[in-house]
């Protein structure tokens, strides 16, 4: 038994060493919905050898800042500003932050329009020079240059969706709700879940330019409502989770034309459990260690673990277990792949989980953090 132990433990240590290396600490911002617990843009630091976090400071006031994008280079933040109305525009905000990674204080350098109303995502390329965001009211996508200082041009890029879904009460219209990139920085994913479509696009970094690809979309199953996306560390393999039935959707992905195939749809709850009102998903996460998927559940308020089959790509459910909390929007893994944060917005707080590096499994430790409306985390090693 002794000699099984210590390999096992050998075993988690390895996996953990195959990870991306940690610095001393670790960033973490976490974007928030203005209450009487927040006033913007949080910041805390966490010790990856630990998964403690230090209390939460104010980094930055902003409105309805929910979703944020940290800049390769470390020195500079973008958030959303998730509003209908800006400066007169029926568009909501992108903002743009200096950011001084000795504090983690954050300044603003300037904002820009969406171009569309009630932006939910953006992300910077992996290049540094453009901001892509989706729009959710306005069911759009805009592409802004990065300028040399961090701050953030007009819109050089607009691309309006179209159509609808079956859903009468929420697909009436389009909704794209997230952007992600591709490992190689050529295509953009934008999750619609309007249109139960993952709409792709060519990306011209340089310019700041979007082009649809061809084919320029992949489907879900009617009804689904696509919200959030995430590719597996290989690059060959990505998911989405829809947020209506409450599923996430697998794909197998040809990288070198940007080209999306299901393999897979499979619920995020219990098994033998239907969709209740009030049930919705909201993130899903790959481990960077690339044998486990993560996803959220609203309502249900739990965290979803899948195991991977790595040959067939399929996904398994292992457990849901309890966020702690209400309304977990979001969570995020750690670059050390160790711990996991959820951020239970109805509840006003972020509650870590240790993952266990064998099983993929999670285990709350004991931490909690009370942080007003929580939406979003992101983490920025400190060299």
């Amino acid at each position: 038994m002794k000699t099984l132990r210590c390999l096992s433990f050998f075993a988690a240590a390895l996996l953990v060493a195959q990870l991306p290396a940690h610095a001393a600490g670790t960033l973490v911002y976490f974007g928030t919905y203005n209450n009487a617990k927040s006033k913007g843009i949080y910041v805390s630091r966490l010790d990856p050898a630990t998964g403690r976090l230090t209390p939460p400071e104010l980094a930055a006031e902003a409105q309805r800042a929910s979703f944020l994008a940290i800049h390769p280079n470390g020195k500079f933040l973008y958030s959303v500003g998730e509003i209908a109305d800006f400066q007169g525009k029926k568009a909501g905000a992108v903002n743009a932050y200096s950011l001084d990674a000795a504090s983690g204080k954050l300044t603003l350098l300037n904002q820009q329009p969406s171009v569309g109303a009630g932006p939910a995502h953006l992300t910077v390329d992996k290049t540094g020079k453009t901001v892509i965001v989706a729009n959710y009211g306005g069911g759009s996508v805009a592409a802004l240059p990065i300028q040399a200082d961090g701050k953030l041009g007009a819109a050089t890029s607009f691309i309006q969706h179209t159509g609808s879904s079956v859903n009468p009460n929420r697909q009436k219209e389009p909704h794209a709700h997230s952007v992600n990139l591709s490992p190689d920085n050529r295509f953009a994913f934008v999750a619609d879940l309007g249109l139960d479509q993952v709409l792709v696009y060519q990306l011209d970094a340089a310019k700041a330019k979007l082009t649809p690809n061809n084919p320029p979309f992949a489907k879900v199953a009617p009804g689904s409502g696509p919200r959030h996306f995430a590719f597996h560390p290989g690059g060959k393999r990505a998911f989405v989770i829809n947020e209506i039935l409450c599923t996430v959707t697998a794909f197998d992905y040809d990288a070198a034309r940007g080209v999306l195939k299901e393999t897979q749809t499979i619920s995020t709850l219990p098994a033998g459990e239907a969709v209740k009102q009030g049930y919705s998903t909201a993130e899903v996460v790959a481990h960077p260690g690339g044998k486990f998927v993560y996803g959220s559940n609203r309502g249900h308020d739990t965290i979803a673990v899948f195991a991977l089959d790595g040959k067939t790509g399929r996904l398994a459910l292992l457990e849901n277990i309890s966020t702690q909390g209400k309304t977990p929007r979001n969570f995020a893994i750690d670059p050390t792949g160790r711990w996991l944060l959820a951020e239970n917005q109805g509840s006003d707080s972020v509650v870590v989980f240790a993952i266990d590096p064998q099983t993929g499994r999670l285990k709350p430790t004991g931490q909690k953090l009370e942080v007003g409306a929580p939406v979003c985390a992101k983490f920025l090693v400190v060299k």
